[in-house]
């Protein structure tokens, strides 16, 4: 799954508008948008806190590990 399609669906499942994800990111609903879209990539401190308000890692976001947590050694 793309980066684009977590986003929306992580949006989703937490019941969240693009506008409080927008609001929480301290950026406009379009910009956010643009990321659902695909049309633009969040920076590395976006996808830092946008892994912080889903509770996920960055790793899981970008669908580097199917789980939202890193694998236990």
């Amino acid at each position: 799954m793309k980066l684009h399609e977590r986003l929306s669906e992580l949006r989703k499942k937490n019941k969240l508008t693009q506008q409080r994800v927008a609001e929480y990111l301290g950026i406009s609903r379009g910009a956010y948008a643009n990321y659902e879209t695909g049309a633009r990539e969040p920076d590395t401190e976006t996808l830092i806190k946008l892994a912080n308000l889903f509770d996920i890692t960055v790793d899981s976001l970008l669908g580097r590990t199917d789980g939202p947590t890193p694998p236990q050694k």
